[in-house]
C-alpha cells in the first residue's frame, strides 16, 4: 500500500466530512426561524436526526417536547426536552414505525400559534414511516426496489405512495400548525419533494410515473399496494417554510480545497454521479491511466450516488464496489482511488468506504482473490477487509451523498 497516497486520503475525508456537518448549518437556519405565541416542537428524521436536532435545541435553547427517529447506533446522547428513537434502515422495521406513530401523535391537536420544527435528512424515506400497507409487505418492497438497482428518486416515488407520513402528508398533519422545515439534502439536484420522500413537501411526482415504476421492475405488489399507487399525494401545502442547509455539492467543493492544500492540481468531474458503482470505478481507473504521463499531482472527484446491482450474496456497499472495480485499472500506478459516504456507513457494513491503490490488485491476487469474482458476489467488503483497505469512520451526523477521489502522483514526486 502507498502510504503517501493512504495519508493523502484519509486527510481528503476527514476535511470533507467536517465541512458538511450540520450544526453550523442548522444554526444559519434557524435565523429565519420565528417561534408563535404557542408550543415549540422538534421533529427530527433521518441518519443526521440526532445531531440536527441537538444542534437546534442548543440554538434555541429548549423546545417544548420532540421526537427523533435516526438509524441504529446514530444516538450520541439524550437531548433536553427529546425522545429519540433508533430504527431500520435501508429496510424500515418495527422501530421505525412505532417511532413514526409518536411523532404523528405529537403534533395532533395542534393550533396556528404553535409551530413544528421539523428536522430532515437523508434516510428519512426508512426511519420516517407509517404504512398503508402491512409492515412485513412493506419492508418486502423496499428489498426489491434495492435488489432490482432502483435509484432513490424511482423508490420515493413508490414509497411516498404507500405512506402516511411522505408526499407531503406530515404537513397536513401538523396543519394549523406552522411547519419550518431544515432539510439536509441527499439527492442530486435537491428535489425537495424527494429528500426522505418529502413528508412535508407538495409531491411532484405522479400515480402514472408510480406505476410506470412498478411494471419497469416487474414489481410483486398485493392489490391493495397497487391500489394506492394509484392515490394522488397532496399538490399544495400552505403552512411550511423549507430551507436546505447541505448538498453534495459542498461535500465535492471541500474535498477539492484540501486536495489543492496538499498540492493536488483538482478537477470535480461530476457531483451528480448517478450511475453504477463498478463502472465509476472502472472509468475513475481509465482517468488516472489517461494522465499518468502527468508532471505534476492530480485529483479527480466525483460526488454523487452510485447504485449496486444485487448479483451475489456477499457484503459491501456502493463505494467499497466503486474503489474496488478501478484496482485493477491502476494497477501498477502511483495512483489511488477511494470512495467514501458522508453519513459514515455504506451498505449493511460498519465501513463509510473503501481505498485502493497501484499495489492492490497485486495483494488481492496474493489473497487468492479474484476482482472480479468478488463483484460478482458483491463482497467488497471482505476483499478490501483482507488488504487492509476499508475506511471507517464512524457514524458521521450527516448524510449529503457520496464522494469519490482519484489521486496520481508522478513517479518523480515519489
Amino acid at each position: 500500500m502507498n502510504t503517501t497516497l493512504r495519508k493523502d486520503a484519509d486527510q481528503i475525508i476527514a476535511a470533507s466530512l467536517k465541512a458538511v456537518l450540520p450544526d453550523e448549518a442548522v444554526f444559519r437556519a434557524l435565523k429565519s426561524f420565528r417561534p408563535g405565541t404557542g408550543r415549540t416542537l422538534l421533529v427530527a428524521a433521518g441518519k443526521a436526526a440526532w445531531q440536527m436536532a441537538n444542534a437546534a435545541v442548543k440554538a434555541l435553547g429548549r423546545v417544548d417536547d420532540g421526537v427523533v427517529v435516526t438509524k441504529y447506533g446514530h444516538v450520541k446522547g439524550e437531548i433536553p426536552g427529546v425522545t429519540c428513537y433508533e430504527a431500520g434502515h435501508p429496510v424500515p422495521d418495527e422501530n421505525s414505525f412505532s417511532a413514526t406513530r409518536k411523532a404523528v401523535e405529537l403534533v395532533q391537536g395542534l393550533t396556528a400559534e404553535d409551530r413544528v420544527l421539523f428536522l430532515l435528512s437523508g434516510g428519512g424515506s426508512a426511519l420516517f414511516e407509517l404504512p398503508l400497507v402491512p409492515g412485513p409487505e412493506l419492508q418486502d418492497i423496499t428489498g426489491q426496489l434495492l435488489a432490482c438497482g432502483a435509484d432513490i428518486v424511482e423508490m420515493n416515488t413508490l414509497r411516498k405512495r404507500l405512506s402516511g407520513v411522505k408526499g407531503g402528508r406530515f404537513a397536513q398533519l401538523c396543519a394549523p400548525a406552522q411547519v419550518f422545515s431544515i432539510v439536509l439534502s441527499d439527492i442530486l439536484g435537491d428535489p425537495l419533494d424527494m429528500i426522505a420522500s418529502g413528508p412535508a413537501v407538495p409531491d411532484t411526482s405522479t400515480c402514472a410515473e408510480a406505476l410506470a415504476i412498478a411494471e419497469k421492475y416487474q414489481l410483486k405488489l398485493s392489490a391493495e399496494a397497487r391500489h394506492l399507487l394509484t392515490q394522488e399525494t397532496p399538490k399544495t401545502l400552505d403552512n411550511v417554510t423549507t430551507q436546505i442547509t447541505g448538498s453534495v455539492r459542498e461535500l465535492c467543493a471541500a474535498a477539492e480545497t484540501e486536495c489543492r492544500a496538499l498540492g493536488y492540481e483538482p478537477m470535480i468531474l461530476s457531483d451528480q454521479l448517478c450511475c453504477e458503482a463498478r463502472e465509476a470505478g472502472s472509468f475513475l481507473a481509465s482517468i488516472l491511466r489517461t494522465y499518468a504521463g502527468s508532471k505534476k499531482p492530480l485529483a479527480f472527484l466525483a460526488g454523487g450516488e452510485t447504485v449496486v446491482h444485487l448479483t451475489g450474496k456477499g457484503l459491501g456497499g456502493r463505494n467499497q464496489e466503486l474503489a474496488l472495480a478501478a484496482a485493477p485499472g491502476i494497477a501498477g500506478l502511483d495512483a489511488c482511488v477511494f470512495s467514501v459516504g458522508s453519513d459514515g456507513t455504506d451498505g449493511p457494513t460498519d465501513a463509510a468506504g473503501g481505498y485502493v491503490d497501484g499495489a492492490s490488485a497485486a495483494a488481492l491476487k496474493e489473497k487468492g482473490l479474484d476482482v472480479f469474482e468478488v463483484l460478482q458476489n458483491n463482497d467488497a467488503y471482505h476483499a478490501l477487509q483482507a488488504i487492509d483497505a476499508l475506511i471507517v469512520t464512524g457514524p458521521t451526523g450527516t448524510n449529503v451523498n457520496d464522494v469519490a477521489v482519484a489521486l496520481l502522483i508522478p513517479s518523480e514526486v515519489r
